[in-house]
């Protein structure tokens, strides 16, 4: 049986055991989707602890409602201010360590590149890198582009070659198509491009391989290749050596959304290490090979230089 969190909290039935997916990815108290989703929440925790706790999260529902949890989480795939804060998920982890019900993993089975390339990403996009002695990723695809149109023509060849080849992209750009199905929303020299047209098995869907897919779309599907446009969100600053977030071309409205539920604000370095999260998800869905673009000049150098040494 498949649950949402909401379906759990809800349920007037207990349960013996839990095994709770992308745990990460469970909220907080914010604001939700939609008016009732938002009273929905409210009325949960008030049954659950008898009253309006928003210090409660849906960590804090699922470990009510069960006596036994399985939580397979990365904090490090977080992409909202919504998300479970990330130190609600370092305590779960520490607490499941001093009772040696950890288990860590010892190695990624998606892409083809070796044990080494996940944390090779984080660290390319985590700040200042000095690299000496890059990870030897055998004959993993990673390639950077400066033509967006070559490499676009490239995952058209790759899919051709052997499918779920797919443009992916970090929320950029605003999504001018939900309204205008004739707008294009991501305008790069000339090419024109439009977001994933569903968001329901975007990837398997008839256009797929003609739009653009989101965060919201790819997160936890395999590609054989992907092709990841890191949009001008991402910038690098030269004078402190830094990657940096760039709040006016991030469109995620619940991506960059304060949270006046807890009183709390986010400032551009608290958004940054969502934007980074989604940028590593995004660049870890190509199992045969990744394509990158950078919109922002000085971090597609910067990020060139990265890449070229670990080639």
């Amino acid at each position: 049986m498949v649950l949402t969190a909401f379906d759990v909290g809800g349920s007037d039935e207990d349960f013996d055991l839990l095994v709770v997916d992308e745990a990460h990815r469970l909220n907080q108290r914010a604001n939700q989707p939609s008016g009732p989703l938002n009273k929905k929440f409210r009325d949960i925790t008030v049954k659950l602890f008898g009253e309006d706790d928003t210090s409660k999260t849906q960590l804090d529902w699922i470990a009510a409602k069960s006596n036994h949890q399985i939580f397979l989480l990365d904090a490090g795939q977080s992409v909202r201010p919504a998300d479970v804060p990330a130190e609600h998920l370092h305590q779960l982890v520490a607490t499941a360590k001093s009772t040696d019900r950890y288990s860590g993993l010892a190695s990624q089975m998606r892409v083809r590149a070796g044990a080494d390339y996940v944390d090779y990403i984080r660290n390319m996009l985590g700040g200042p890198v000095e690299i000496e002695l890059a990870p030897d990723f055998g004959e993993y695809d990673l390639r950077m582009f400066d033509d967006i149109a070559e490499m676009r023509e490239e995952i058209r060849k790759r899919d051709a070659e052997v499918g779920l080849a797919r443009l992916v992209a970090g929320f950029a750009w605003e999504w001018k198509t939900k309204y205008d199905k004739d707008a294009y929303d991501i305008v790069i020299d000339d090419v024109h491009l439009r977001w994933n047209g569903t968001q329901t098995d975007w990837i398997a869907s008839p256009l797929s391989l003609e739009e653009v897919g989101s965060i919201h779309t790819v997160q936890g599907y395999d590609l054989n290749y992907a092709g990841v446009i890191i949009g001008p969100d991402l910038r690098f600053d030269v004078d402190t050596n830094r990657i940096v977030f760039h709040r006016s071309s991030y469109f995620d409205k619940k991506g960059k959304e304060n949270n006046p539920a807890r009183g709390l604000t986010y400032s551009d370095d608290d958004l940054l290490r969502y934007v980074t999260n989604i940028y590593t998800v995004l660049l870890t869905r190509g199992i045969r090979g990744t394509y990158v673009y950078v919109s922002d000049p000085a971090l597609r150098t910067h990020l060139s230089g990265l890449m070229l040494a670990s080639s």
